[in-house]
């Protein structure tokens, strides 16, 4: 049974089993950034389903893939404020705000998906308190495959990434193409396919299933299999909106959530090698990095692993000693 199903068989359970449901009948709006097509989009269709199931249609999420109600830039605000009840955004993008939220993106420190788990596992405590000052309730995060570095020329080394316009959508991104000599240029995913027809981007560093959502072949011509980090998507809630529902919504909610956390990996990994597979049948040259490139990207790594922690002080040393028992 694939898991987005055993998500639903689980709400239906709980369903039958549960007397109690939240008695306002909420109407909650979920914005997303990515296309309806993208495994994020489609895990969080089935937990908004899952929802509506086991609360009896008592809370109803409606998702808005695409950044269709609101860009991706703008969803934690748009949260923040009550403007959405719940929305996901790629962790990493927060990282302007506090270095914490780029624990995911130290380059080289979780390189599998188990290692992802683990770190999720350890920084989750943080994250938490992190959230609560935001007015935000993390519910779930699943990690996108390992990441690696899109490029329209072959790469021998950094150098060959002199004055290339590097796509960024983090501080990490940024810094990295600093580091490599690129010049980073801020580009959403929804925009990406258009600036790499315009020729704004020429590169940038994702997994497989960002080059095969934007059909990336139509511009770049190598990929190079980095494994720089497993970057993570989170999805939270409206503090105010999350205390209005009752305790056992809250628990059927919660649960669920947990459900959705296991689909989303569960899917992530099993499409991570398919994906790498449709870049090559499109033409693309996928191959890892080669000696010279690899050794440049692992002393940019440890460059930025030591600002990370730098910025993120206490709070990030804990995530890293936790990681590391």
């Amino acid at each position: 049974m694939k898991l987005n199903k055993l998500i639903k068989h689980i709400a239906a359970a709980t369903l039958a089993v549960s007397s109690t449901f939240a008695m306002a009948g909420e109407k909650w709006d979920m914005p997303m950034a990515y296309t309806d097509s993208n495994f994020h989009t489609q895990n969080a269709k089935a937990f908004a389903e899952a929802v509506k199931i086991a609360t009896g249609g008592e809370l109803e999420i409606k998702v808005h893939g695409g950044g269709s109600l609101f860009k991706g830039n703008e969803i934690k605000r748009a949260v923040q404020t009550g403007q959405a009840q719940i929305g996901e955004r790629i962790l990493s993008a927060h990282a302007n705000e506090d270095a914490l939220f780029a624990f995911d993106s130290v380059p080289f420190l979780a390189t599998s998906f188990e290692e992802s788990d683990a770190l999720m596992k350890a920084a989750r405590p943080e994250l938490e308190k992190l959230l609560d000052k935001h007015n935000l309730v993390l519910l779930y995060s699943v990690p996108w495959p390992p990441g690696g570095f899109y490029a329209k020329k072959e790469l021998n080394g950094t150098a060959d990434l002199q004055g290339v316009k590097f796509r960024s959508y983090n501080s990490a991104t940024a810094r990295m193409a600093e580091l490599a000599g690129a010049v980073p240029v801020q580009v959403e995913a929804a925009e990406l396919s258009q600036a790499l027809a315009t020729g704004v981007a020429e590169s940038f560093i994702s997994s497989g299933a960002t080059g095969y959502d934007r059909k990336v072949w139509e511009h770049l011509t190598h990929w190079y299999d980095v494994k720089v980090w497993l970057p993570r998507n989170y999805v939270f809630v409206n503090k105010q909106a999350w205390n209005s529902l009752d305790e056992n919504t809250q628990n059927i909610v919660k649960g669920l959530a947990l459900m959705a956390e296991k689909a989303g990996a569960a899917r992530s990994e099993q499409l991570a090698g398919w994906y790498i597979e449709q870049l090559q049948k499109n033409g693309m040259t996928v191959q890892p990095a080669g000696e010279k490139l690899a050794a440049d990207f692992g002393q940019i790594g440890d460059t930025m692993t030591a600002e990370w922690l730098k910025h993120a002080g206490d709070s990030g040393q804990a995530i890293l000693d936790a990681y590391n028992k």
